[in-house]
């Protein structure tokens, strides 16, 4: 096979599988990701089955690979506000990166769902492929505390319940992970900075299920925007 025969195939290969992700999403907006189907994919393709298994191997691949992009899109949306704001400018830079994951999130309500909605029945994301994309938007919420820390900007710790010691010993367990001293990030911020992420993807998650009712944009950005402010106390001067 030649160079150009060889280049021909991968783009028509990169073509389909682009298809067969759009068709994947399209069913997570109509039925679900429970309910997804390689099977129907084929049919709206007008292709066998078998056809289509040689490029998605099964429901699991489907749905991983769509979290995996979902995730991917979710942190260069949130990575572009974060990285617009001045990096000396700590609030800035979570209030950016709150209101981005709000757009994200109500731009994209059943890729929402996915990676943050009801767990899937029978399907376990695999960790190799899945916790690096998954954890973009946590990482820059790190560095923010890293910079707060050497910059003497941390919550003083009155403004926050202490951690019992059990939680601190899983938060330097966590940093560890991370390869972090307590000098860089102190066990008892980290939890703080959980529960700031935490409010924040309750936040948006209120507006994409409707928690409160048809309240309106206007209403849950207000809203969305009180948690943000809530969540800075707990981690920020």
């Amino acid at each position: 096979m030649t160079g150009r025969a060889r280049g021909i195939r991968a783009e028509n290969r990169e073509r389909l599988e682009t298809e067969i992700l759009r068709l994947g999403r399209d069913q997570l907006a109509s039925v679900g990701p429970a309910a997804l189907s390689v099977r129907a994919i084929a049919r709206d393709l007008g292709m066998a089955s078998s056809a289509v298994y040689r490029y998605v191997a099964s429901r699991d691949e489907l749905l991983t690979r769509l979290i995996v992009e979902s995730y991917d899109s979710l942190g260069d949306a949130v990575a572009a506000a974060h990285a617009a704001v001045p990096r000396d400018d700590l609030h800035g830079r979570w209030s950016a990166a709150g209101k981005a994951l709000r757009e994200w999130g109500i731009r994209h309500p059943h890729d929402w769902a996915l990676l943050y909605g009801s767990p899937v029945p029978g399907y376990a994301a695999p960790a190799d492929r899945t916790t690096d994309p998954g954890t973009r938007v946590q990482m820059l919420l790190v560095d923010l505390l890293r910079d707060a820390v050497a910059a003497g900007a941390q919550a003083p710790d009155d403004r926050r319940p202490l951690p019992s010691p059990e939680v601190v010993a899983l938060a330097r367990s966590l940093l560890t992970d991370l390869g972090l001293t307590d000098a860089q990030l102190p066990a008892p911020l980290f939890p703080a900075g959980i529960a700031a992420w935490t409010l924040a993807v309750a936040s948006v998650s209120a507006e994409v299920f409707e928690h409160f009712g048809p309240l309106g944009p206007q209403a849950y950005a207000a809203l969305h925007g009180h948690a943000l402010a809530l969540a800075a106390g707990i981690i920020l001067r």
